[in-house]
């Protein structure tokens, strides 16, 4: 299969255009435009070469508790992930997995969705599909998924 991914940069116009459709994007009380959408850490940003799909991985100090173990979350997180092409999202959340595999090889990967901002009966289906698991819930509600390389 030919990769869909290409790597950007985080301030990548039409991925900055893309995330600010995304259900979670950030936005200044003071109404400045932003720049940077990623966040501080050593991050990768992927687009399809039409810019009509973004993801990125994001590999920070994270203050979200793990409901499971009572620390904070551990390993990569997909911090933004918007599909709008044609290609099946699971199948570009795959060669994502793969290309963060290479980087950070043995390495948990992990995303948050807010069940009540996604318009799904299915939250988080697509992570699901790519052999990604449900694995708990924030303090503040939002559902934990996660791919452990080598179990999926």
């Amino acid at each position: 299969m030919q990769p869909d991914w290409w790597i950007t940069k985080d301030g990548d116009l039409d991925c900055l255009a893309m995330y600010e459709r995304h259900y979670s994007a950030y936005r200044y009380a003071d109404l400045r435009a932003r720049k940077l959408f990623v966040g501080p850490g050593t991050k990768f940003v992927f687009r399809t070469r039409a810019a009509d799909a973004v993801f990125v991985w994001r590999e920070f100090i994270d203050d979200c508790i793990d409901q499971r173990t009572g620390l904070p979350q551990d390993g990569i997180n997909c911090a933004v992930f918007r599909n709008e092409s044609s290609a099946r999202s699971s199948d570009l959340i795959r060669q994502a997995d793969a290309i963060a595999d290479c980087i950070w090889p043995d390495r948990r990967h992990y995303t948050y969705v807010d069940r009540e901002k996604v318009a799904s009966t299915n939250p988080g289906f697509c992570f699901l599909a790519a052999g990604w698991k449900r694995a708990g819930f924030t303090k503040s509600g939002l559902l934990v998924l996660d791919r452990t390389p080598g179990l999926t």
